[in-house]
Formats: C-alpha cells, structure tokens, sequence
C-alpha cells in the first residue's frame, strides 16, 4: 500500500518539482482538469498589463512594429514546434482550434480528391471531439463526401481504397486513449489518404512527433496543456510537402503574400503563413506566450521526455490508489492501463452519480470534471508541470470520503451546471 510518506518522498526526488513555482495555484486546491484549462502562469498577468499598459495604452499602433505584435503567430509558432516534432517556422499560433480544423480538412480534401478524384470518405473515430465531427460533417454535405465513424480499436481496418482523409485526436478527449500516430499515419498513407491529427489533449503532455510521423496536417488548442488562458489561440501544422499546394478556404489578408500592398486580389503567403487568416488577438496571443514558456522552462530538466516520465507516474499512481482505497463503490476504469495507449489524464466510469460526485469532489477543492455518456465519465488530467505525487494521494483520499460518506447524493451537488 502507498503512503502519503512515500508520496512526499517521490515529490522530494522529483527533478521537476521547481516548474510548480511557475503558477499561481489557488491554495487548498488540487488541480485536476489541466486537460480543459490550464492554471495562470505567474507570469502572466504582468505581461499581459504590460502589453496593454505600454504597448496599446503607449505605442498605440506603432506596437505593431515596435513590440513585435506582427510576428506573434509565427513566434509562437516556432515556441510549439518544439513540443509537437515540427520544424521551425512549420506551425503558427492563429484561430480556435475548430476554425483550424476547418482549413487543414478542406485543404487535405483537396489534395486528396485532386490525386485521387474517387475518393469520398472521412474516416474517424466514433467518440472524438464533436467540434471535429461537426466540422468534419458539414464540409462532407457541403462537398457529397461521407463521413464513416467507427470505433477506437476499428481505425486501421477501416482506411481503404475510399479514404480520402483520416481525421484523429490523438488522445481521446472521453477516456484518454492515446493512438500510435506513426502506425495509423503509415496505413491511411499505403492506402493513399491523407492523415489530420488534433493534438489537443497532447501538445505540451505527452511526446509528440509529427514529422517523424509524417503527418499531413495537425491542430492543436491553446488553453489546455499550453496553459494559454480562456479561449487561447490554438495552432495549425502542415507538412512542407502540402503547405503551398492549395489555398486554405479561409483566405483573409493576413494569409496575403503582402497584406499591407492592399491589392484586389489574392495571392497566397508561402509556407504556413498561408494558414493565418485575420488580424490576431495580440493580449490573447502575449499571455499563450506566457503559457508556452512555461513548458519550455521544462527543457533543461529533459524536456517532454521527462514530463511524460512524471505524467505516467502520476497517472499510474492514482490508478494504484482508486483500486486500493476507493474499490466497491461502482467505479471503473475507462483509461488504458498500457502507456503506449495513455495520454495525460484518466478516465472513470460509474452508472450512476458520476456528475454529483465531481461536484462533490469540486466543494472540496479537488477540481476534475465530467462527460455524459454511457457509462458516464469522471474525467481527471494529470499536468506534470505542476501536480504532486501528494496531490494525488490527498486527491484520492477525497473521493474515498465522497463515496463512502454518500456526499455526493446532497442536493446541491445534483443540480447540474452548464459547463460540466
């Protein structure tokens, strides 16, 4: 049985215990929902005064030059391709992460559909992100394609002689389940489709690797992992060997080879720039900065190496102890157990309560989150930036007293919220 003791111990010899001094963590609270918004990076709310105090409030329009506001999105950027594989100047910070999606599947559906005009099928995932499925479905009824939806351990055999484009998440937003990029990227690629992958729930959480993968196409989100704050700008990749093949569909003037020439026609930036499209959040996109450094000061320590090595402790750990402390209370484990296979989080399932117990947990300063489904989920993110292996031991300790206590059935806890 696991310890508090020899929680507090692996926290004495972690090497990354320092990075936790880079958030303002509320006290008293156990942070578990890193996977849906990261916390406030201490640097952040200066750097954010600052760009609004002197660059806006002094520079005015003149920051556009002076404070480097113009070359954010490709700054940023080249900040991000160091955590996902991707080269320099291959990715810009632009958009939502479904605006993205949006540009990449049309332009993959071009490229595909023109080498191959037969081609009429999306391939994906059953339980992805509905946002994808969404973008996925109307670009399909706008353009007569289908949309075959299958499940998790289906993916490989459902790629054919018909599929355009394979459009994954890389880690299951539901259950955690993490894909084999390279595997699947290399059998929609014998098959002569194209592979779209959302990193969203793991850009700055687990090893991406999108060239040695040879992706096609990648987006990924701001304010999870990338701890960006609310509505961060989220980011778009695209292999060199497709950037400058097609217009993206949303062709506004900052994705102009000269923007500021004001001509009447477009003509395409070259490379990734050719993904922007209006004018950037610039207080958005200085506080992502802010967020991105964060995961770069993890660098010296071993990078992305060693913030998977911790998340896979953390993560088997609260597996360890749910079993060992919390077993006859209707739990199950959603999550795989194999860490080829696991993201950054895990997943319960209960029938039952499910939502009451969150919220019971959340009352108690323990934050983690839920999703409807059948069974529902009790969904808990692991960010190795900043929990403790004490965290997830207290973390624990919590859930154990709202089960067996009943906590979770008091009224206030059943009343559900809009965000869950």
């Amino acid at each position: 049985m696991t310890s508090l003791t020899d929680c507090r111990a692996l926290d004495a010899q972690d090497p990354l215990r320092s990075l936790r001094e880079l958030f303002a963590l509320p006290e008293g609270v156990i942070y578990l929902d890193g996977n849906s918004l990261g916390p406030l990076p201490q640097a952040a709310p200066e750097r954010v005064a600052r760009a609004v105090r002197e660059e806006w409030g002094e520079g005015l329009i003149r920051s556009w030059n002076t404070a480097g506001w113009y070359e954010l999105p490709r700054r940023l950027g080249d900040k991000i391709a160091t955590l996902v594989g991707a080269g320099e100047h291959e990715v810009v910070a632009t958009d939502s992460t479904s605006i993205n999606l949006y540009k990449v599947l049309s332009a993959a559906l071009a490229i595909a559909c023109a080498d191959a005009p037969g081609r009429r099928t999306i391939v994906s995932e059953r339980s992805n992100f509905p946002t994808d499925l969404y973008i996925a479905e109307g670009l399909c009824r706008e353009r007569g394609l289908t949309l075959k939806l299958v499940e998790h351990e289906e993916v490989a055999g459902a790629i054919d002689a018909d599929t355009a484009v394979l459009m994954l998440t890389h880690v299951n937003y539901r259950t955690g389940a993490m894909h084999d990029m390279r595997e699947l990227t290399a059998i929609a690629h014998a098959a002569g489709a194209l592979a779209v992958w959302d990193l969203a729930h793991s850009a700055g959480a687990v090893e991406v690797d999108l060239r040695g993968a040879d992706a096609d196409f990648a987006i990924g989100c701001g304010y999870k992992y990338l701890n960006g704050g609310p509505g961060a700008p989220a980011f778009v990749w695209v292999h060199p060997r497709h950037a400058e093949r097609f217009w993206q569909p949303l062709s506004g003037w900052w994705s102009h080879a000269a923007p500021f020439a004001f001509t009447h026609d477009y003509q395409p930036a070259p490379g990734i720039a050719r993904y922007l499209c209006g004018t950037q959040p610039i207080l958005s996109m200085v506080a992502l900065e802010c967020g991105l450094d964060t995961l770069l000061a993890a660098q010296p320590l071993g990078g992305m190496a060693a913030l998977r090595r911790k998340s896979l402790a953390l993560t088997d750990l609260f597996i360890r102890l749910v079993e060992q402390h919390c077993g006859g209370y209707g739990l199950g484990l959603a999550t795989p157990r194999d860490h080829r296979l696991r993201g950054s989080q895990v997943c319960l399932t209960r029938e039952t309560g499910a939502y009451a117990i969150v919220q019971a947990l959340i009352a108690r300063g323990v934050i983690g989150d839920f999703r409807a489904g059948r069974p529902d989920i009790l969904r808990f993110g692991f960010t190795p930036l900043y929990l403790r292996f004490e965290d997830v031991w207290h973390a624990v300790e919590h859930l154990r007293q709202v089960l067996s206590e009943d906590e979770w059935q008091r009224p206030e806890f059943n009343q559900q919220h809009a965000v869950t």
